[in-house]
């Protein structure tokens, strides 16, 4: 898998998948992470990326030429797909993570100021994905949690790929709670049936937890289980 971010500030892309886990499973060949500056391919000699908007109004608007020909030196592999992080994107959800997952290369453009030039969706024609209905000063921090959200799909990311199977919304259903030691903390013990070894009686207890937790925090999420 390769990640490939056109970012204004490859510092924050690089920085970020360069440690923890991130980082182990690029060591280890997993994937790699590629950040390009569109500065470097402006043809303006003060390495200016934006201009005016045409029509007036607030802001800078990111121009055209440099984004175009960023996205065009990259090395695109047969099984790529591209990204724009935009609010007006599709919510990126636990289905199109998996979905992303199964791309070789997923190539995306952070946003800036006022957003792109309308001609950079025409010509390279991204998909646009959204991390919620709000707004972030750039494209950087979607960026990262779709990196971050993908990765732990692919296979030698985690210790062990079922961590990722049994996270939130795998499922449908929120996680369980978690413990681990000690078994008594300020008078708050671990539960009875997580420490008796009967894994049948362990995956009933956790799934009622998963259930009980949806219905409570996401009936959304509970009320879309329960019609499955």
């Amino acid at each position: 898998m390769r990640f490939d971010v056109l970012t204004l500030f490859p510092e924050v892309i690089e920085h970020y998948c360069n440690v923890s886990i991130m980082k182990r499973a690029q060591d280890g060949g997993v994937f790699e992470v590629s950040a390009i500056n569109p500065r470097d391919f402006t043809l303006d000699k003060h390495k200016k990326v934006d201009d005016t908007p045409y029509g007036g109004g607030a802001g800078m608007v990111l121009a055209p030429q440099p984004y175009v020909d960023a996205y065009e030196s990259i090395d695109k592999l047969d099984n790529s797909i591209s990204v724009m992080l935009s609010p007006q994107g599709e919510p990126l959800c636990e289905k199109l993570v998996c979905d992303l997952a199964n791309y070789d290369q997923i190539i995306m453009l952070c946003g800036h100021y006022e957003g792109f030039d309308e001609r950079i969706r025409e010509i390279i024609k991204p998909k646009e994905i959204s991390i919620g209905d709000f707004v972030l000063t750039g494209g950087e921090l979607p960026a990262l949690c779709l990196i971050d959200a993908v990765s732990r799909k692919i296979e030698g990311t985690l210790g062990k790929i079922e961590s990722a199977h049994e996270d939130s919304f795998s499922d449908g259903l929120l996680e369980y709670p978690q413990y681990t030691k000690p078994r008594e903390y300020r008078g708050l013990c671990v539960p009875e049936v997580l420490l008796n070894g009967n894994h049948k009686e362990i995956a009933k207890f956790r799934l009622e937890q998963q259930i009980e937790r949806t219905k409570l925090r996401r009936p959304d999420l509970y009320e879309k289980y329960n019609k499955k």
